[in-house]
């Protein structure tokens, strides 16, 4: 790092947990967010001010006037762009020293797999439930953390699966491909802020296993309930029968 970064990233540098070297692992990391909406928005912007060298960011969406209210890192000027494209612009316009690899398409498939393999962490702030159950199982093939959130209504959870740790469970472990009910966001409503406090708990998870500050969530789910602003914790433990992880141990 360089003087100039080394202020910017004073206030990290100052906790003891993180120091320079913890900063260096940001600098040094490559992290993969799926999905520029409510969730990546914010998720990709605390990840690019706290200094993650490299950001792939993928969406195959455009803007449109009914994400404003909530995916922050797009602006009425952006209507009709990429949301990559757009996302991209406010990163940068963060901290100009992120690299940002924007994929303008849906992650599947080969592709799904190419970038996964080129990250440390995947972030999913997708929105639909077959694109996780592909993303947690691109990241046990590859053997990638995966920091996984959703958001509805005036709910919201957060959790970690890494398949590093022979004891995590995966996504897989907690949901059932193919008895899941697909909920989005227009047809349920999400409050504004609430995609911005899971995104942001995201971001810091990710920080946190980059650099190996504190214990993440690996093993546990977060759930919120914004309308009383109450938070519960769950143990996930592995499932042994695990179609997608059971063989992966």
């Amino acid at each position: 790092m360089n003087d100039e970064q080394l202020l910017r990233y004073s206030r990290q540098i100052m906790l003891s947990e993180m120091d320079v070297a913890g900063q260096q692992k940001l600098v040094d990391a490559t992290v993969l967010i799926v999905g520029m909406g409510g969730l990546g928005c914010p998720a990709a912007m605390y990840l690019s001010a706290a200094g993650v060298g490299h950001l792939i960011i993928a969406d195959d969406d455009s803007v449109e006037l009914t994400n404003l209210q909530r995916q922050i890192a797009h602006g009425e000027s952006n209507l009709g762009e990429a949301k990559v494209g757009s996302a991209e612009a406010t990163l940068k316009g963060l901290n100009p020293d992120v690299k940002i690899s924007s994929i303008n398409s849906r992650l599947e498939g080969e592709l799904l797999d190419e970038a996964v393999a080129a990250a440390d962490v995947v972030v999913d702030a997708s929105d639909n439930f077959t694109t996780r159950f592909a993303i947690n199982r691109s990241c046990i093939k590859y053997t990638k953390p995966l920091v996984s959130g959703a958001a509805i209504r005036m709910e919201g959870q957060v959790a970690v699966f890494n398949s590093q740790n022979p004891d995590s469970p995966c996504y897989q472990c907690l949901y059932t491909e193919g008895d899941d009910e697909e909920a989005s966001c227009s047809q349920n409503g999400v409050m504004a802020p609430l995609v911005g406090i899971i995104g942001s708990v995201q971001a810091m998870e990710t920080i946190k296993i980059i650099t190996g500050i504190g214990r993440n969530l690996a093993g546990r789910l977060l759930l919120l309930d914004a309308s009383t602003m109450q938070w519960r914790e769950m143990r996930l433990p592995r499932d042994a029968d695990c179609p997608a992880c059971s063989g992966a141990a």
